[in-house]
């Protein structure tokens, strides 16, 4: 067990994980205890490791406490789809789970996987042996280790796509746990006796200090923000082939209100990989992270901050030792957006791929439009693949040209080609769910963004900006689910129908915005808003973008690194 640091103590969740087992704890036992929706404080942080986060339904709260009732509790799924991409039966059984034993709803999250909300306990178990029966899993999807690999689905650049997407894979598999744990107890399987030196050989019985999130992305597009991230591979394409990848560290979005040790970071580019190093060079800086992360402060305990405090060549110089091998020098790249390509597009291989709006990735049936079954339908006749986005959207991929227009009248018959015809405001817009689900939410967010589009729609056309894009996101928390702190306009709640208002991050995802004012009125947003709007409209420079001008125009102060995030605090102006 790693030793405290400074003479401060070890977070309580360290010894928790030490004495868990490997991840397995009492659950076993919790899931057979009848007398209750939950389980225990320790359990519920082991089965974040497993893809579960247990969770109450907030709106029912003060019922059922009049009524001396337990907490509405359910859980909540996290499936695991390195790259994004999965099968067309893939899908079809997602979509049959979310009705066994979910709420009706897919949620695609903003790291591509798929969530399932309202799972009862006792359910747990068999959504979980069914979601491994379709080859795919939950293990990993939370907790303190390396998550779900994010990879840009890239449909008009495919020649690369499938190369970089085994890369992403391999990733993912290399990263994940080893422990029997999960297979035990979710699957039936027998514990098999292992050296306990061997049942965690890159982890140990600690794992990471904190979650670890890793992403590719193939330039010209930064989908997968992956400055957001604590390691990211920037795919460096030469006469149309892979020669290897850009390795950036050190980024990421969560903070805390009213602290200003805590900030999102951007990555920084620690050097140059070929692919066949991309695995190992993985594996060596989750090392590094594992052994000098912050295991005192969970607050503090992310590679961006062990990067901050340590300094960028002093990472790459433990980096480098463990690999035995320098890292090459940094190639050039350029980003030019970081959000979807909307409707046909053809790939270089011939097949075509239809990007579908998806607001907040929330896949469900309602009156004004039956999404969930038409998907469910073109799934039945697609032989190709869907691919989730980073951007919570989805990718019918891979469509011969012969099957285009039986996916087309599909679209057309539940109208979901009208999905796209949105402002590109709303097209650019991201919110995490927050309420009434999410624990840790202050403010609602993906029950209110869509109406807040809506009042600031009517803004972008008097102005003249139906068709230009802008980046706006927005949280019910400083975590930073949906990555706001990227955004040109980002709302990060700070209290029930209050927000942080943030501007001026870079469209392309590569400069971080500043808070412009704070706790916000939710009614008070678009009268603020407005104005910046208007003038934005009539006086930007040729090509440039919100965020660029908001800086120009002196309305916020540029952010150049995450430790200013929280200099130069509000109006300017």
């Amino acid at each position: 067990m790693p030793t405290p640091t400074e003479d401060k103590p070890l977070h309580k969740n360290e010894g928790l994980k030490v004495e868990s087992n490997f991840l397995r704890g009492t659950i076993l036992e919790g899931l057979a205890d009848e007398s209750t929706g939950a389980i225990s404080d320790a359990d519920t942080q082991l089965t974040k490791f497993h893809g579960i986060y247990q969770q109450d339904d907030r709106d029912l709260r003060r019922e059922r406490r009049k009524a001396k009732q337990e907490k509405a509790f359910s859980f909540m799924i996290r499936v695991r789809v390195p790259g994004g991409v999965c099968s067309s039966k893939q899908w079809l059984e997602m979509d049959g789970l979310a009705s066994a034993y979910a709420n009706e709803t897919i949620k695609l999250t903003t790291r591509q996987a798929f969530q399932f909300h309202g799972v009862l306990k006792g359910n747990l178990k068999q959504t979980i042996k069914e979601i491994n029966e379709t080859l795919l899993d939950t293990l990993a999807a939370c907790g303190d280790v390396n998550r779900n690999v994010m990879c840009n689905p890239n449909p008009y650049q495919s020649h690369v796509h499938a190369e970089v997407q085994k890369v992403t894979e391999a990733i993912s598999d290399h990263l994940s746990p080893r422990t029997g744990a999960y297979h035990e107890i979710w699957l039936d399987k027998e514990k098999i006796t292992k050296d306990p030196e061997q049942e965690e050989p890159l982890y140990g019985k600690t794992y990471s200090p904190r979650k670890f999130k890793t992403v590719v992305a193939v330039p010209p597009s930064n989908d997968v923000d992956i400055f957001a991230h604590d390691l990211g591979y920037i795919a460096i394409i030469e006469d149309d082939k892979l020669v290897g990848f850009n390795v950036t560290v050190g980024g990421g979005m969560g903070m805390s209100h009213n602290k200003e040790a805590t900030f999102p970071r951007l990555a920084q580019v620690l050097g140059f990989c070929t692919p066949e190093q991309a695995v190992e060079v993985a594996e060596k800086i989750v090392m590094v992270q594992r052994d000098h992360g912050d295991r005192t402060d969970r607050a503090h305990a992310r590679l961006k901050y062990t990067i901050e405090d340590h300094g960028l060549d002093w990472f790459r110089d433990q980096v480098e030792e463990r690999l035995g091998y320098k890292l090459g020098d940094e190639r050039a790249f350029t980003f030019d957006h970081n959000g979807d390509r909307y409707g046909w597009r053809e790939g270089t291989d011939g097949k075509h791929h239809y990007t579908l709006f998806i607001q907040n990735g929330r896949v469900l049936d309602t009156e004004e439009i039956k999404m969930r079954t038409a998907l469910r339908e073109i799934a039945k006749i697609h032989e190709g693949d869907f691919r989730l986005t980073a951007n919570q959207n989805l990718i019918i991929g891979g469509v011969a040209a012969d099957a285009k227009a039986k996916i087309d009248a599909l679209l057309a018959e539940y109208d979901l080609d009208k999905n796209n015809l949105g402002s590109a405001l709303r097209l650019n817009s991201m919110a995490c769910v927050a309420l009434p689900t999410c624990g840790l939410a202050l403010a609602e967010s993906e029950r209110y963004l869509p109406d807040l589009v809506t009042e600031l729609d009517g803004v972008i056309e008097e102005a003249g900006l139906r068709e230009d894009a802008l980046t706006i996101r927005m949280t019910g928390c400083p975590n930073g689910c949906a990555r706001p702190y990227l955004a040109e306009i980002a709302m990060v709640g700070r209290a029930p129908g209050k927000y942080n208002l943030y501007l001026g991050g870079g469209f392309v995802g590569n400069r971080l915005n500043k808070l412009y004012r704070e706790s916000v009125k939710s009614e008070e947003l678009k009268p603020i808003l407005q104005p910046m709007i208007e003038s934005y409209a009539k006086e930007r420079e040729d090509g440039e973008r919100f965020g660029d001008f908001v800086i120009r125009k002196g309305i916020i102060k540029e952010t150049t690194a995450g430790n200013n995030f929280h200099q130069n605090l509000g109006e300017t102006k």
